[in-house]
């Protein structure tokens, strides 16, 4: 096979090494939480039908440039997905088995709030299609449910995950830590509890404050006292990791935790750069058309994008990455795996990604290590990440 061709048939199917994912963005809330930068917007959506013709019509428009394809994930996020009806995530399933084939073991993802009104949905997700439920609890202290804008309290999150378990054999929860005022001791207290709850995931973020938030206002005006330093911060990160380990949960991402085998199947597919389609408000997505990957962009708004479903022109931004881009995203997201990063996939794509001379400078520190063809940031890597991905990405 001449070079040239074998080159095309590499770019073509690189995407096969993370698979093929559908994310569906549901951008309502019922109050915007002080800390969340995504794409959410507190509004009433009373007629949902034209919102799942919309999604439908989109995703069979992105069928048509990606055919033939094995679906492995679909993930409803938000906002919050819990305030979709059951026919609108019917819908969107039926439609996607129509262009796609489901791969046997696929792993259909919703994430809930623990409040009354959507835990009643579940069994009617479940019957849907919906095979795992992602919790945002965020927090098990009712001074800090509080802090963080949350509208249930801790019974109502303890409620919502029996409920879970009884209609889904795959939960999950969030939790938030490193929080204000929080102590090392009221951590290990509050994680011990939710190591005792949690069947075989959790994910555990640390507190960021973005920009754009109302934390973020707050902070700069100085309202946002008891942070912890980065120091403090690490220490918290090192106890979690420990603590997880030590009851069978092991850190397969940055901030995700799980027993071998419950491991998020959609999310390691962004992590091992795969290829997923996104819809709905403010949705992104990555796609291989040909030997081509395009970055793809949504427009934001609620009402901006569903006007322009209806003429099949919701993207705003259609990039086509270079191959420096490909690999610098690669690295920066198979970093975050305890899996790491394959040295000649990252190569194939771009031949300066991953050099020796910084491999062996990284490794001396004690930043990464490497089995064979595999390169994985270290416990002590994983908290320096943006260094590591700017210095072992191509120039």
């Amino acid at each position: 096979m001449p070079l040239q061709s074998w080159w095309r048939a590499v770019l073509r199917d690189d995407w096969r090494e993370g698979g093929f994912g559908l994310y569906v963005h549901w951008p309502f809330c019922e109050a915007k939480c002080p800390y969340c930068d995504f794409n959410s917007h507190v509004q009433n959506v009373p007629d949902q039908k034209p919102w799942a013709d919309a999604l439908v019509g989109e995703l069979r428009r992105y069928a048509e440039q990606v055919p033939d394809r094995v679906l492995n994930s679909i993930f409803f996020g938000g906002g919050t997905p819990s305030l979709m009806s059951a026919e609108t995530v019917d819908a969107v399933l039926s439609a996607s088995r129509t262009v796609w084939r489901w791969a046997n073991d696929i792993e259909i993802t919703l994430e809930a709030n623990p409040r009354s009104v959507e835990i009643a949905r579940f069994s009617d997700y479940a019957d849907a299609g919906v095979n795992r439920i992602s919790l945002g609890v965020q927090s098990l202290v009712p001074r800090d449910l509080k802090r963080l804008g949350r509208l249930h309290d801790v019974e109502a999150a303890k409620e919502a995950y029996s409920v879970a378990r009884k209609a889904f054999d795959r939960v999950s929860f969030d939790l938030i830590y490193a929080r204000q005022d929080q102590t090392l001791d009221e951590w290990e207290t509050e994680l011990g509890e939710a190591l005792s709850l949690a069947v075989d995931h959790l994910s555990l973020y640390q507190l960021t404050i973005e920009p754009g938030t109302a934390f973020w206002a707050r902070a700069k005006a100085g309202g946002l006292p008891g942070l912890p330093d980065e120091d403090l911060s690490a220490d918290f990160y090192d106890m979690t990791v420990d603590m997880c380990r030590a009851h069978g949960f092991s850190a397969y991402e940055v901030s995700n935790f799980a027993r071998p085998g419950a491991e998020s199947r959609h999310n390691l597919i962004y992590w091992r750069n795969g290829d997923y389609v996104g819809i709905g408000p403010g949705a992104h997505g990555r796609i291989t058309v040909g030997e081509h990957r395009f970055a793809t962009v949504a427009a934001r708004m609620p009402n901006d994008w569903l006007a322009r479903a209806a003429t099949g022109r919701t993207e705003v931004e259609r990039s086509l990455l270079s191959m420096k881009e490909r690999s610098t995203e690669y690295i920066m997201m198979g970093l975050r795996l305890s899996e790491g990063v394959n040295v000649d996939r990252a190569r194939r794509m771009h031949p300066e990604a991953l050099t020796d001379e910084k491999l062996v400078f990284f490794e001396d520190q004690g930043l990464i290590e490497r089995s064979g063809q595999c390169v994985r940031a270290t416990q002590r890597g994983r908290l320096l990440l943006n260094r590591l991905v700017a210095e072992l990405a191509p120039d």
